[in-house]
């Protein structure tokens, strides 16, 4: 079998798609940073004319229409270069989230399991965007030190003294800036985190709205989404006040010094060694000394924000906290729909990661594993239909999860037409499994809109006939705008069963040679679990169908029951054998029918 390598995220390989407009876009900005860097010179030498014991007006005025034309031209590069940022930041940060998704869908079933969804939510949607951002903000940053240095060292050409000042001002604000920064890039860290985290139960909020009113859960919700905002916000409310403090005495610091210095210029001036343009120059520009001498703590500030965001988006990428699903190369054209279990055992694990203080690198350590499956052996032939039954927890969802290679064997084989699953391509894989679970996600999008997720090229009459098989038909003729009505957010326009049929209809349509139900009925009243039951009563000989079943009444029908308890198949055969051989299965179905009977009443 051959695996995949790993997936690479790198940021260079964005800016190279753009390489023409990046560098015309830098291209502006030296331009922009010229003049910039020109006026403030050119407005002390048209000081230096008006203010001569001879004051030389035409000259000076001549030097003011020159800086005004500057002026203007630099609104007109700032307006191209604001153009070209709007166009060209969207698409990189469209091309950086778009892969990002692509590499979610790689993400194997257990790492999702092991992280929050805040955590996908964030690095997909939000550390894009603000490493564009904060990449603009760096070059900004860059022109303005290239023009404020500029005025600096003009200034250090004319007094020495003035200019070492100067100098004196920005290497100690620069000291004190990085023992700001790199506190604010440990705090920045883990307050991603507890945002991810409160993203995440925000989210889950959202989804089950229905639940939580129904459950009378508000409070309680409510409790933990305090919990969770606290937690973020008091990090959040900390990291400030300190990075805050930090600033304060920076500011300080620098106008103190500031101060000084133009009490120095107005002394130097009084004695004669700099002019008056000098010291307006000084005057003008004293709050962009100020601002040089931050850029450097905040260009400092930028690059560790990026550097983060960038590590978390690698973190999808480097396979180690997220690992990628491994596919081989085996290729089968058509499908039989034979599957079969070779001493099959699974452990649940529980991984933690350790931090080496010295290196700083990350290592994943297990921390806990929880047997499943033991030893399981069993073969499902072609186009029959089989149930696994068993208390919770038996491994029956398991089974399908292996089966649909959402899981990997700790040991032994799957076999899909005698071949091993894990040597089997991606696309045979896929393209043969069709799987409708306990909780279907229906997208908010019309009814065949979603039925064409399935099969893009669905004719009208391909997709009436699966809502016919599905036993969907009736109900979505009787719409106002039929096939074309949207159903909202995760189905919620539709019930439980009309989710259920609806996700039916989509496996119809792709005509897989195995179709999984894990638990489909489970949370349905008796009507929708009898239409449920026709649904794959009519798929009996054409595919490979695998049930999990929490009613036993919805699997009378079916070729062979597998029977589980504790990881392993304990019995086997049709319904009726097994309720009169197997006394757990015969008091199972018992207990059931009288809680229908009692439910009844």
């Amino acid at each position: 079998m051959s695996k995949e390598g790993k997936s690479k995220f790198k940021f260079t390989n964005y800016l190279k798609r753009y390489k023409l407009p990046i560098a015309i876009y830098i291209l502006l900005f030296i331009i922009l940073t010229a003049i910039a860097t020109a006026v403030p010179i050119l407005t002390g030498n048209a000081i230096e004319y008006i203010s001569l014991s001879t004051p030389d007006y035409q000259s000076g005025i001549i030097m003011f229409v020159i800086i005004l034309l500057l002026v203007v031209l630099q609104q007109l590069f700032s307006h191209a270069v604001d153009v070209m940022y709007s166009k060209y930041s969207n698409k990189l940060i469209r091309d950086m989230s778009l892969d990002c998704v692509e590499q979610a869908f790689k993400i194997n079933s257990q790492s999702y399991a092991n992280h929050n969804t805040g955590e996908f939510i964030q690095r997909i949607v939000s550390d894009p965007g603000y490493i564009i951002n904060q990449s603009s903000t760096i070059i900004n940053m860059v022109s303005s030190i290239v023009t404020i240095s500029v005025v600096i060292i003009y200034v250090m050409a004319l007094n020495w003294i003035i200019g070492l000042c100067i100098f004196a001002l920005v290497a100690i604000s620069s000291v004190i800036d990085h023992y700001r920064i790199k506190k604010l890039t440990a705090n920045r860290k883990l307050n991603f985190k507890n945002n991810d985290k409160l993203v995440s139960i925000m989210n889950e909020i959202v989804k089950s709205e229905r639940d939580i009113k129904t459950s009378g859960l508000e409070e309680k919700l409510h409790n933990v989404a305090k919990e969770k905002e606290d937690v973020y916000l008091n990090h959040n409310y900390k990291m400030n006040i300190q990075n805050r403090t930090f600033i304060t005495c920076r500011n300080v610091f620098q106008n103190v010094l500031l101060c000084g210095i133009l009490i120095l210029g107005i002394v130097l001036m009084e004695k004669g060694l700099i002019t008056i343009a000098v010291f307006m120059i000084i005057f003008s520009y004293r709050g962009s000394i100020n601002s040089f001498s931050n850029y450097f703590g905040w260009l400092g500030d930028c690059f560790g924000a990026i550097k983060v965001s960038l590590g978390r988006m690698r973190e999808l990428f480097n396979g180690d906290d997220y690992e990628e699903e491994k596919f081989g190369t085996t290729k089968i054209e058509n499908v039989k729909g034979d599957v079969k279990f070779v001493d099959v055992s699974f452990n649940y694990k529980n991984y933690e990661f350790k931090t080496d203080e010295k290196t700083k690198k990350k290592t994943r350590v297990l921390k806990s594993e929880t047997p499943v499956l033991e030893k399981v052996n069993f073969e499902i032939k072609p186009n029959t239909t089989v149930a696994f039954v068993g208390k919770s927890g038996s491994g029956k969802s398991t089974i399908l999860s292996l089966v649909s290679k959402m899981l990997e064997v700790d040991s032994g084989q799957v076999l899909i037409d005698d071949v091993n699953i894990q040597d089997l391509d991606k696309e045979t894989l896929r393209k043969s499994i069709s799987l409708v679970n306990q909780f279907p996600y229906i997208f908010d999008m019309s009814i065949k809109d979603n039925l064409l997720l399935a099969k893009e090229n669905a004719t009208d009459e391909e997709i009436e006939n699966a809502l016919k098989d599905s036993f969907l038909y009736d109900f979505v003729s009787s719409l106002p705008e039929g096939v074309n009505t949207v159903v909202g957010e995760s189905g919620i326009k539709l019930s439980g069963g009309q989710r259920q049929r609806l996700a039916i209809a989509r496996a119809l349509l792709r005509k897989t040679s195995i179709i999984i139900f894990d638990e489909s009925t489970s949370s349905l009243d008796n009507f929708a679990q009898e239409h449920i039951k026709k649904c794959i009563d009519g798929l009996k000989g054409k595919s490979t169908i695998i049930i999990v079943a929490h009613r036993l009444s919805t699997i009378r029908n079916v070729d062979n029951i597998f029977f589980l308890e504790n990881g392993k198949i304990v019995d086997e055969g049709s319904f009726d054998e097994l309720y009169k051989k197997n006394k757990e299965f015969k008091n199972m179905f018992t207990m059931e029918n009288l809680q229908a009977e009692l439910e009844n009443t």
